[in-house]
């Protein structure tokens, strides 16, 4: 007899059967009471999920709504390229169709996000006893096309612009989220 995915209540003619509108498994009302949208297989009204498929929904909302607008409006940093020791004033953002993470200065980069293997965010302000810290930078390494080493580029919040720090701090926040 068919029983719910979570509890492994007996389906009857009292204890109906639902579908979670994600992953299509069977469940009770009680474990399928849930109601998310669901846009990306086109449910933008909200529609019956189990608990755990209603959260991955609730995130990506979440991500879609804000951190890839931050991501995607970019954001202001130092950026120095390998084992250098100059670094170059640069606007980091992510590219329209979300496939590149593009870097705007004296020089252009455009790094395919696909080729990126790690980010390391780097924060200051942490505290032994649990006390706040700040994003300040990030550490990502890339693949070059064609190439098997792998590249690093530092990004640094700069000091000396304090208006595009909350900026940076958020966009570091959603790069954070991402990774």
């Amino acid at each position: 007899c068919p029983r719910c995915m979570q509890c492994d209540t007996k389906f009857d003619f009292i204890t109906r059967k639902h579908h979670c509108r994600r992953c299509g498994k069977c469940f009770c009302d009680k474990c399928c009471s849930k109601k998310v949208p669901l846009p990306r297989m086109c449910f933008v009204d909200p529609v019956r999920q189990c608990a755990e498929c209603a959260l991955i929904s609730q995130k990506e909302t979440e991500f879609y709504d804000k951190q890839l607008k931050v991501l995607m409006n970019g954001a202001t940093f130092f950026v120095t390229l390998g084992t250098s020791d100059k670094s170059e004033l640069m606007v980091c953002r992510l590219s329209s169709n979300q496939r590149y993470l593009v870097l705007d200065g004296d020089s252009h980069y455009e790094i395919e996000i696909i080729q990126i293997s790690t980010v390391q965010i780097l924060t200051e302000g942490f505290t032994p006893g649990g006390g706040n810290s700040r994003a300040i930078g990030m550490v990502l390494q890339y693949r070059v096309p064609g190439s098997q080493e792998l590249t690093q580029m530092k990004f640094t919040a700069g000091e000396d612009f304090s208006c595009n720090k909350k900026l940076s701090a958020a966009w570091l926040a959603a790069m954070h989220k991402v990774s």
